[in-house]
Formats: structure tokens, C-alpha cells, sequence
């Protein structure tokens, strides 16, 4: 089932129209009406809209954390693919600071914990596996 979060969590998007009857089979999208796939992303677009945009932004940023978090967990480490990630939140982390709200302090902390991974990780692996990949500053070695 599709969900679309929000700040009061995870909402499952029903694919079955509201006035069906319970216990009816849900209807595949591709059986939906044009009107009720309309419906459908207006009312997707509302809840999303009415949302604050710090926590839409957030989300984003602990989506991106995740994914570095999973290149340096790889046996072995990815460690072009992390530092892509990490850069990307970098950027974004560093650049809003306090704009993202309540999360700020969170995610500047996931930030320095994945850098040191990063770090760590850099070090430990052979030279010869992994080279130092450059950044687009032309910066190489650890992610910044």
C-alpha cells in the first residue's frame, strides 16, 4: 500500500475509492476512473502542502543520512557512493542550520557521526581498493 509521510507520521493512501464498500477489494490503480486518480493526487497535494516545509525538508535529510549510512555499512564500504550522501547533506544540513527546525540539532549531530564514519572507514581501507574520490572543490581524502 503507498504512503505519503507527514509530520504526524506514515498515512497509508488507500487505492480503493472512499465511498467502497468495507471489505470491498481494493481497486488497482490502473482501474481507477481519471477523476478518481485526480482526487486522489489533489487530496496527496493538500496534506503535503499543509505540511511545514522545515519537517518536509528534514525528512529529505534523514532519507540522504540513510543512504550514506548504507554505502559505509557495504562489505566493502562504498566510499564515493557515502561521500556523495554525505556531501549532499552537508550541504543542506550546513547551509539551513536552525531553518530546519526542531531537527536541526539532530541532524547537525547525524552529520558529524557520519563524517567520522566516513572518516574512520577512509582510513582502514586499502589504497589500492579505495581511492580518495574528489570533491567538486577539487578537495580529496574525507568527506567534508
Amino acid at each position: 500500500m503507498p504512503s505519503l509521510w507527514t509530520p504526524e507520521g506514515e498515512h497509508g493512501v488507500p487505492s480503493a475509492p472512499p465511498d467502497a464498500a468495507p471489505g470491498a477489494q481494493a481497486t488497482p490503480r490502473e482501474e481507477m476512473s481519471e477523476e478518481q486518480l485526480a482526487a486522489e493526487r489533489a487530496a496527496l497535494e493538500r496534506e503535503l502542502a499543509a505540511a511545514p516545509a522545515e519537517d518536509i525538508v528534514a525528512n529529505h535529510c534523514y532519507g540522504i543520512f540513510q543512504l550514506a549510512a548504507l554505502y559505509l555499512t557495504q562489505s566493502p564500504p562504498d566510499l564515493a557512493k557515502a561521500k556523495l550522501a554525505i556531501d549532499a547533506l552537508g550541504a543542506m544540513v550546513d547551509t539551513l542550520g536552525g531553518r530546519l527546525g526542531e531537527s536541526a540539532p539532530t541532524l547537525q549531530g547525524a552529520l558529524a557521526q557520519i563524517r567520522l564514519a566516513f572518516v574512520e572507514l577512509s582510513q582502514r581501507a586499502p589504497a589500492s581498493d579505495s581511492p580518495a574520490p574528489q570533491s567538486a572543490d577539487g578537495e580529496s581524502g574525507k568527506a567534508t
